[in-house]
């Protein structure tokens, strides 16, 4: 126990140490929303790496598709490094970078009211932030809190609270720089503790070929194969259908989500794209691939302790924690502090998002037209701190699984906004008739199927509003009335604009 509590002193020290040294970055509406945009590709690689995984993949995820796919669940970290991290910073990263700071937009949605030339569409962008980030923020805390009860014995209560009051000192301290430093910190502290963990556990099982030999030995009761031994050992699993529904918005989400996609606005320069693309995907690789493949070996670990004793039903959430409850304390100690890692960078990232994007994008423009920037710092702290509340008090009474608080969320952000901001950044004919048809698809879907239950899976249905956003803004885009040519011409301009590079950078003859 004194081992535990002295890494979690110590973890706790240096974050808001880091807090206090990333002060002077602080001290502009730039420098605390995007660190003044000059981040290098280690810090903005990491920063999105981390903002990426958190307890909800470690805990949420890992348990319960390692529970229903078996060792092929470890698509789903192939796909979050391919899809989720190298196609993103390749088809994004550049494009992002170049026409937002043309257009001198600090968060998603003042992207979408410049780039379409909407005030509307920036205030529809922001409220949808705000509604569906909370429910992402406050499954955050669950998976968390599940490895604290079963590490230290302390109530889900006090984890909750502790964790929150952690992130707002550290972020409200430095921001955006804050949040970067401690993301890279917390990013090698990840990397460390998924090896070591995946190692160790599997040594528990007699090592990995007999690890698998006892995997192909259970019978599978997905409805799909069932009775079939050898499924959750197979190449595409027991469900290969609905193991891609999981792939798609667990990385094609990430190109949607306004505190991923932020990380682009905020990076330094050309050289920081190059080497940040191959830094994230190797991090994804590591992280998420290892994530999704320890939770591969879950049916290993079947015992009433992850059983619901009034239903019988699995409780997907606790299957980790059992897995790792039987390690010895030092490793306990390391998995504790790196999930603790993964969690608080999510959430700083989900917080500095949410309260940056209410100032700027709904009380600057609409109820405070004439705040100076010492006020709009001040007010996203308050609001840091009012976000972290909400979400603690929806995390005291969170619904069955952390996977349906994700799903929710990434479905309705990554629904609206996929299309309208890959397609803004590559095509001048989108419409805003396109962008608010991308909007209300994503988002309506989303919350109807909350309701209505059509497709079975929140998972699936978050997939499902991807797609559909991604073939609603072009058809309508096309059949509505076009975007103001002059415009939209001066904006692209931006990709045209001649600048003199070192020799080392070009082969192009002078």
């Amino acid at each position: 126990m004194l081992i535990k509590v002295i890494l979690l002193v110590v973890f706790f020290a240096v974050m808001v140490g880091v807090g206090i040294y990333a002060r002077r970055h602080a001290t502009s509406v730039d420098g605390f929303v995007l660190g003044g945009r000059s981040v290098g590709p280690w810090l903005t690689a990491f920063a999105y790496g981390t903002s990426y995984f958190s307890a909800v993949v470690f805990v949420g995820y890992a348990g319960q598709f390692g529970w229903k796919y078996g060792i092929a669940s470890t698509w789903i970290g192939i796909g979050n490094a391919v899809i989720g991290s190298l196609l993103a910073w390749v088809v994004l990263g550049r494009r992002t970078k170049i026409m937002t700071q043309h257009l001198g937009s600090k968060t998603m949605p003042d992207f979408f009211g410049q780039r379409y030339d909407s005030k509307a569409l920036k205030i529809a962008a922001s409220v949808i932030v705000f509604v569906f980030l909370i429910p992402y923020t406050a499954s955050v805390y669950n998976g968390l809190s599940r490895l604290f009860e079963m590490a230290f014995n302390i109530p889900y209560t006090w984890c909750v609270i502790a964790m929150a009051l952690f992130t707002a000192l550290y972020v409200i301290l430095g921001g955006y720089m804050a949040t970067a430093i401690n993301d890279f910190i917390q990013g090698i502290i990840m990397l460390v503790g998924i090896v070591a963990v995946i190692a160790a556990v599997l040594n528990g099982q007699g090592g990995f070929m007999n690890a698998i030999s006892e995997m192909a030995q259970i019978p599978s009761d997905v409805a799909v194969t069932e009775g079939q031994p050898g499924a959750f050992t197979s190449f595409f699993g027991p469900d290969p259908i609905n193991l891609l529904g999981v792939v798609i918005l667990t990385s094609l989400g990430t190109w949607g989500l306004p505190q991923m996609i932020g990380k682009f606005y905020a990076i330094k320069d050309e050289k920081s794209i190059n080497t940040g693309t191959v830094i994230s995907t190797l991090f994804a690789v590591v992280v998420s691939g290892g994530c999704y493949f320890l939770g591969g070996f879950a049916r290993l670990f079947d015992s009433p302790e992850i059983y619901d004793s009034a239903t019988g039903a699995v409780v997907y959430d606790s299957i980790i924690p059992h897995m790792l409850s039987a390690l010895p304390d030092i490793l306990i100690g390391i998995v504790v502090v790196l999930v603790l890692s993964a969690s608080m960078s999510t959430l700083s990232s989900l917080v500095l998002t949410s309260s940056s994007t209410m100032t700027l994008d709904l009380i600057k423009d609409n109820v405070a037209k004439n705040m100076s920037e010492k006020k709009q710092i001040i007010t996203m702290q308050l609001l840091i701190v009012f976000f972290l509340i909400v979400s603690v008090v929806i995390a005291l009474d969170p619904p069955t699984f952390i996977a349906q608080l994700m799903g929710i969320s990434w479905g309705a952000l990554a629904g609206a906004f996929l299309a309208p901001f890959m397609y803004g950044l590559y095509w001048k004919g989108v419409s805003s008739a396109g962008v608010w048809a991308g909007f209300i698809a994503g988002v309506g879907l989303t919350v109807l199927n909350m309701f209505i239950g059509f497709i079975e899976s929140p998972i699936n249905a978050g997939a499902a509003a991807m797609v559909l956003g991604l073939v609603v803004v072009p058809v309508v885009s096309l059949i509505s009335p076009k975007p103001d040519k002059k415009k939209v011409d001066e904006i692209f301009e931006c990709y045209e604009e001649k600048v003199v590079i070192s020799r080392k950078r070009s082969l192009q003859e002078p």
